[in-house]
C-alpha cells in the first residue's frame, strides 16, 4: 500500500489492519462489474455472508475460489452430494452445508436466467439504473426489494434484500462510500453503463 493510501480517509467499515480488506475498499468494491462469472462469484459469496460478517467471508475468498473452482458455473452445476460432502470438510470455507447447497442451486437459477436473457447483467440492467445511486446509509431498497422477490420467486435462496442490497453496492449500483471517503465522488463517475 502506498504512503498516500495509507493517509486517506476510507469508509468506517474498512479495517486499516486488514490488508485484504483495504485492497478490497479501494480497487473492487462499489465499481461496476458486468462479467457474468464475476457477478456469480460475488452472488454466491453474499449468499454466504448472510448472518456473518462481509471480512469473515474476504478473508476466506482465495479458499472459496479454489473449493468452487473459480466459480466456474458449468463446475459448480455439475456438484454432487460427494462434492458437498467434500466441501463440508474443507476448512477454509464457512462450511454451512445449506448454504452449500443453496450455491448450486443457485447457480442453476443462474443459468436459467443467462439462457432467458442473454446474460446475468441483461437480466440486472431490467432492474437497475444505468446511472450509480448514491446512497452510503441503506441496507435495503426499493431495487433490492424488487430484485430479491423475483429471485426467490424463481428459487433462489439466501437472496434476501439485504443481502441483494449488499450484492448491488458490491458491483456499483450503488456508490455506498461515505462522504468523507476518498472514493466517495471517484465512484459516482462509474456508471453502470461502462
Amino acid at each position: 500500500m502506498t504512503d498516500r493510501k495509507k493517509n486517506v480517509n476510507r469508509c468506517f467499515w474498512a479495517n486499516p489492519k486488514n490488508p485484504l480488506y483495504i485492497k478490497y475498499h479501494d480497487e473492487e468494491w462499489g465499481r461496476p462489474v458486468h462479467d457474468d462469472r464475476q457477478l456469480l462469484e460475488q452472488l454466491i459469496l453474499e449468499s454466504f455472508q448472510a448472518g456473518l460478517s462481509w471480512e469473515c467471508v474476504l478473508n476466506k475468498r482465495e479458499a472459496f475460489r479454489e473449493a468452487f473452482d473459480g466459480f466456474d458455473r458449468d463446475s459448480i452445476l455439475s456438484f454432487d452430494e460427494k462434492k458437498i460432502d467434500e466441501l463440508m470438510a474443507c476448512s477454509g470455507i464457512i462450511r454451512n452445508r445449506a448454504k452449500i447447497k443453496s450455491a448450486i442451486s443457485n447457480t442453476v437459477v443462474f443459468k436459467t436466467i443467462q439462457e432467458e436473457f442473454g446474460s446475468f447483467d441483461s437480466y440486472l440492467s431490467g432492474f437497475c439504473p444505468k446511472e450509480t445511486i448514491m446512497d452510503h446509509t441503506s441496507t435495503t431498497s426499493a431495487i433490492s426489494d424488487t430484485l430479491s422477490a423475483d429471485l426467490r420467486k424463481r428459487g433462489m435462496k439466501f437472496v434476501g434484500s439485504t443481502t441483494i442490497h449488499a450484492f448491488l453496492q458490491s458491483i456499483g449500483v450503488f456508490n455506498s462510500h461515505q462522504p468523507d471517503c476518498f472514493l466517495y465522488h471517484k465512484n459516482s463517475d462509474h456508471d453502470r453503463a461502462d
